[in-house]
């Protein structure tokens, strides 16, 4: 997939661009910096020395001598100093500039930390949004696979009132599932309550006919009974259909239903499987497979990309066999970003990742 985050130190990354957040003046700073260079070895501050000057929110390249990686792209990004000075315009500038060099050096893969987030301060839940919004914003344009790389789960944290939100509405559902099971859906409910009381109506009319007691006495005896469930009856069998018959029921697939629903929108191809978090290679396979079958991860996230609301998406991913269920979080965390109509796939892999789901995309 295009956008992916990997836990992992990213000394260890094997691309072709890792990016290192550093100060406008050649030198070996705290934190990331200093384990890149020493991954790196003396001769990655003899490079920085060369390039010189850095202004902030730009960047340079280098080679990346013994990290497993063909460059380093060293940005100078913004010290958090209130929020008050444009920090988020230069962090953001960081990482479009970067990215740009990326693409503009033949790269095809490039490893961030989260920039800025570390010894220069800036609040990680701000500075992780950011990264959601450029990732996403050249993404739209350009071909490039990015890691976001966070060492541990401490150093990675979403807005705490979505993480919240996402929460609650999590928990919410578990509950509400619980309660389902136990005592079946509300739909299963009212049937059963517009039973008994059929029921109830056939045995008044029947007692009051053969029994001398008074209707208020009746009525009593029969509002004590109400209190107690009563089944269902089980519908007639329906007659079962051949398999020929059955056969000819068979809708339209996957792909050709997804293939239809961005012709409709007028969109390019493009514009789809970018937003969906997946490659052109990908997305030519189910272009050229009416028979393809996705994953679960990436036939939601082309419903994310096409932007449909809840019931249009079960449709969708119906067609590949999937469904979307109260008793798994991964669900539960898609259907609240669609019910919110937020279909930015870049951040809704944050909140998957915070909960320890698999990620969206190919």
């Amino acid at each position: 997939m295009p956008f992916t985050i990997v836990r992992n130190d990213i000394t260890q990354m094997q691309v072709d661009a890792i990016v290192n957040t550093v100060s406008p003046e050649p030198g070996i700073g705290l934190g990331t910096d200093s384990a890149i260079h020493e991954k790196a070895g003396p001769r990655l501050l003899e490079a920085r020395k060369a390039v010189g000057h850095i202004a902030v929110g730009t960047c340079a390249a280098t080679p990346a001598f013994d990290l497993d990686a063909r460059y380093v792209i060293h940005t100078a990004g913004p010290r958090w100093r209130g929020g008050l000075l444009g920090e988020g315009r230069f962090l953001k500038k960081c990482y479009l500039s970067a990215m740009n060099m990326a693409v503009e050096k033949g790269c095809r893969s490039i490893a961030f930390p989260l920039l800025s987030a570390g010894s220069y301060g800036f609040p990680k839940d701000k500075a992780l949004q950011i990264a959601i919004s450029a990732f996403s914003e050249f993404l739209t344009e350009q071909e490039l696979q990015i890691y976001l790389v966070v060492f541990n789960k401490e150093a990675f944290q979403l807005s705490e009132k979505l993480m919240h939100r996402v929460q609650s509405f999590v928990d919410d559902h578990y509950v509400e599932q619980s309660y389902r099971k136990e005592y079946g859906s509300p739909s299963q409910q009212r049937e059963q309550r517009r039973f008994r009381e059929q029921e109830l109506r056939r045995f008044m009319a029947s007692a009051a006919c053969a029994s001398p007691k008074p209707r208020e006495e009746l009525e009593d005896a029969i509002s004590e009974s109400a209190i107690l469930p009563m089944a269902c009856p089980s519908p007639a069998p329906a007659k079962a259909l051949s398999l020929e018959e059955l056969l000819r029921q068979e809708d339209v697939g996957f792909s050709e239903d997804l293939l239809r629903r961005i012709d409709q929108t007028g969109k390019k191809d493009s514009e789809i499987y970018r937003k969906a978090n997946l490659s052109k290679q990908h997305f030519s396979k189910i272009r050229n497979n009416p028979d393809y079958k996705p994953t679960k991860a990436t036939a939601i996230a082309l419903a994310l990309a096409l932007e449909l609301d809840l019931e249009q998406t079960r449709d969708l991913i119906g067609r590949a066999g999937y469904a979307l269920t109260n008793s798994s979080k991964f669900d539960l965390i898609v259907r609240y970003f669609i019910e919110q109509k937020i279909y930015n796939v870049v951040q809704i892999n944050c909140a998957l990742f915070e909960h320890d789901q698999a990620l969206l995309g190919a």
